[in-house]
């Protein structure tokens, strides 16, 4: 049945509804989340997933990770526990979920073309138990007055002032700016021309992931660099130490004509300048050619006093249509609806996929009954990341239909799309194309019904997206950014050459001036040198900055090559002096991270830099030498003979730093060719454990742990880092790599199969299985009490490898004498074990308390 909008809720939710409106800087955002914090379970859904992102991050050092998730077309971080929800406007989970608190941001997107049949939804729907925040824009106001007459209106101020500044010049346009254009081209051509007379300038678009982004965004943030130059993408959901915007055009083409920028798309862009108390100021950019570069008085007005027109409709689109066929579900999307105040959706990219698609019979026929069009219906949803139109983004959704229709997507096909995308080579177009690809993927994989193995193949779209991203980073910083000390970027004074620099210790002297210390590759400016003379100073020591570094370089190199040079690896971060140079990420596989120098690095001259770095490479080969039996193993697993068991176990052993427990590793059911070569390549098959004799000392172990947590995997607890004693107390988590938990104490593996190959040497190989089940032996405990194992946890080790004690029967009433001792007896682990004596020990003997533990 077609749905008749109207202002009442899907849920019978009792709670009051109000709606902050203001311009912005006027703290809604943050008055939401203090809201949200204060009920017992809540939601909020917000326009751009950087958004969300940013809120979940804030509320979950509030609320604690349990209690928050994270719902996005492509994220989704939803712990069992979790009571606040923080989404995008589209994921909002809005019949499944009965809330406290729920907030809808950006409300006046309902007046958007393409998604705001969604905001309109969200304000005539989503409601709260206890309450509903409706927050947006002052030109929403006659909308809540008319679609939520219900609604109690609060009109916040902005907290700072925003004043026009007139047209500048790029050279002139001051620090802490953002330069806002509206294509591409501008974009790249503005940050090019600040590259060469500023030091460069962040550079944030549409385009880009969230996680590219904000790392452009912090470039900005820490001062790295002082512009900033944007698409109209900084309007919304970026809050900047921004002091003046400039913009390189007051025009743009909105996806079906060019056209002038309202007075309220200005306003929201604008008010980027000034944040909290702290005043801004906006003007355009002069010379930049265009014929509509200049405000309109009306419009400087109507942006400082912030007064723009009325919304009069939003848009609006059948939320809840019928599946019974194709043609019921377009003709109930494209339904006008009821109100006057809201008016019929253009034509989103969802729907116009749907109906290309049910143009074509082969395809068509194909969606048959409710279940079948919901399901073809949520396929044509797939988003457009890659902005490639109609004709084929319905080619690729056509593909996805082809193995939705019958049932899930492979794992294996969806791995190898992702595969595909997984390369962080070519130009910064190039990689945006992937990353716009590996979002289509990414939101494919958060479908519970689309993909088998889909927190797998999530985690690895998101992995790819990540490498991407960073590749993107380190492309627009290279093009747009000299890397260098901010200061020394100052305009160079004419004779500051002619000054001598030189290096005392770690300090950095100009004309025998303090003007910075050097530690590392590392140099920081004294915040103490004389301001008269810091241009010129500072312009001194660039000139002979680079001859420092490349003489510090040299001489670490050759240190390395000699084995003298005092690096560390900690964590992944190899330092040297103190100073990080260099960090290690997750490579191809996990015993092959890569190599990152650290951007202290950069200001070393070409070749100097090349050959440390190739330094620093050799050094960590070496260092990661401890880690060859596992090298070894990893290789194996790779070979063409292996076979799939062999090569589950050898993945296992390495993913597991060379040791597992035998139970479940699957190697018994390897074959006598396969034992042999498991058995080449050094790992030791025991009763109760499998593992590599070399791996268990201290150091391969603290390697291996380092490099789990640098390819992101968990990793037990390491052992003391000078030695690795036979026996140990056991941990609070009852786990240590190399040991087997005996309960209150943990055993070697090596230790432990020794006893037990000793305890099997006991009871004797000679005579039948049967024979050798049935005969009593008695066991010397020396070996094990030389260990430092108690008698509780030597028993507990031999009924964990297939022994069981026979207990001595008690001496008659009266009879004096010793107690006999414990006899054990042999019962393969995989057979049933026969009844237990019950025979009880002698009140006062030593095993009164092990034949406790037995029982």
């Amino acid at each position: 049945m077609v749905h008749t909008p109207h202002a009442s809720s899907r849920h019978d939710a009792s709670g009051r509804v109000k709606a902050v409106l203001g311009p912005t800087n006027t703290g809604k955002t943050h008055l939401a989340i203090e809201r949200l914090c204060a009920h017992s379970s809540g939601m909020i859904g917000f326009p751009l997933r950087l958004l969300a992102r940013e809120v979940y991050d804030r509320v979950r050092h509030i609320k604690g990770e349990n209690s928050v998730a994270l719902i996005t077309g492509e994220e989704r971080i939803e712990p069992k526990q979790a009571r606040y929800l923080l989404c995008t406007a589209e994921a909002m989970p809005m019949m499944d979920r009965s809330m406290a608190f729920v907030a809808i941001d950006e409300a006046q997107l309902g007046a958007d073309r393409e998604r705001g049949h969604v905001f309109t939804d969200r304000l005539l729907h989503a409601r709260g138990r206890e309450e509903t925040m409706i927050l947006g824009s002052s030109t929403l106001e006659p909308m809540v007055k008319a679609l939520v007459p219900e609604a109690e209106i609060v009109t916040r101020p902005r907290f700072s002032t925003l004043t026009h500044a007139g047209a500048k010049k790029l050279s002139r346009i001051p620090p802490r700016s953002a330069i806002v254009a509206f294509s591409t081209e501008q974009v790249y051509a503005i940050a090019e021309m600040l590259r060469r007379f500023r030091g460069g300038a962040a550079v944030v678009m549409g385009a880009l992931s969230p996680q590219t982004r904000n790392a452009q965004v912090e470039l900005y943030q820490s001062g790295e660099v002082d512009y900033l130059v944007a698409t109209d993408a900084i309007g919304m959901g970026l809050n900047l130490d921004v002091e003046h915007v400039a913009f390189a055009g007051l025009s743009k083409f909105d996806g079906q004509r060019h056209r002038r920028l309202t007075t309220s798309e200005m306003a929201q862009i604008a008010g980027r300048a000034g944040r909290h108390q702290k005043d801004g100021s906006f003007g355009t950019l002069a010379g930049s050619g265009g014929h509509d570069s200049e405000f309109e008085p009306e419009e400087i007005y109507a942006i400082e006093e912030h007064r723009f027109p009325p919304l009069t409709r939003l848009f609006w689109r059948e939320p809840e249509p019928r599946f019974d066929s194709l043609t019921t579900l377009i003709a109930d999307l494209e339904t006008p609806p009821m109100l006057p105040e809201l008016a019929p959706a253009p034509q989103a990219i969802d729907l116009a996929v749907l109906k290309r698609l049910a143009e074509e019979s082969p395809i068509a026929e194909t969606v048959r009954g409710a279940a079948q069009v919901e399901r073809f219906w949520e396929a044509c949803r797939l988003p457009d990341f890659r902005q490639q139109g109609v004709e084929t983004h319905s080619r690729f959704v056509a593909r996805l239909w082809q193995d939705l229709r019958v049932g899930e997507l492979g794992a294996d096909f969806v791995a190898s799309q992702i595969a595909q995308l997984d390369r962080t080579g070519g130009d910064i177009d190039t990689l945006q194309g992937r990353i716009a690809a590996i979002r289509s993927w990414a939101y494919i994989a958060q479908r519970p019904d689309w993909v088998l193995a889909r927190d797998e193949m999530a985690a690895r779209a998101r992995a790819v997206e990540a490498r991407l991203s960073d590749a993107l980073h380190g492309k627009l910083t290279e093009r747009f950014i000299n890397r260098r000390t901010a200061v020394l970027m100052k305009k160079l004074g004419p004779d500051s050459g002619l000054l001598s620099v030189r290096l005392e210790d770690e300090e950095v002297l100009v004309e025998g001036e303090h003007i910075g210390s050097l530690r590392g590759f590392a140099f920081k400016v004294d915040p103490g040198a004389r301001l008269s003379d810091r241009k010129l100073l500072l312009a001194a020591a660039e000139k002979h900055l680079a001859a420092l570094l490349q003489s510090r370089a040299d001489a670490l190199a050759d240190a390395i090559h000699a084995d003298s040079a005092e690096i560390t690896l900690e964590d992944g971060v190899l330092a040297w002096d103190g100073e990080r140079i260099a960090t290690l990420e997750a490579g191809r596989t996990l015993l092959a991270p890569t190599l990152v120098p650290d951007r202290t690095l950069d200001a070393i001259p070409g070749p100097a830099r090349k050959a440390l770095v190739a330094a620093l490479e050799a050094w960590l080969e070496k260092v990661l030498a401890p880690l060859e039996p596992l090298q070894k193993l990893d290789e194996a697993s790779r070979a063409e003979d292996a076979g799939p068991d062999l090569r589950a176990l050898l993945i296992t052993l390495v993913e597991r730093g060379g040791m597992t427990s035998r139970e479940q590793c699957g190697v018994d059911q390897l074959d006598k060719q396969r034992r042999t070569m498991l058995a080449k390549l050094g790992v030791r098959v025991g009763a109760l454990d499998l593992f590599v004799p070399a791996m268990l000392r201290p150091r391969p172990i603290a390697l291996w742990r380092q490099l789990s947590r640098v390819a992101g995997k968990s990793a037990p607890g390491g052992p003391p880092e000078a030695d690795m004693p036979p026996a140990l107390p056991a941990t609070a988590h009852g786990r240590l790599p190399g040991y087997r938990n005996l309960g209150k104490q943990l055993i070697r593996l090596d230790m432990a199969e020794k006893l037990l190959r000793e305890a099997h040497e006991a009871r004797g190989d000679s005579g039948s299985r049967k024979e050798a089940r049935a005969r009593d032996f008695k066991l010397d405990p020396a070996r094990a009490v030389s260990m430092g194992l108690t008698t509780a946890s030597y028993a507990r080790l031999l009924r964990l490898g297939g022994f069981q004690p026979v207990m001595p029967r008690a001496l008659a009433e009266g009879v004096q004498g010793p107690p006999a001792p414990v006899r054990w007896r042999w019962r393969p682990p995989r057979r049933e074990a026969q009844p237990e004596r019950k025979t009880a020990a002698p009140q006062n003997s030593a095993f009164a308390a092990l034949a406790d533990m037995v029982r």
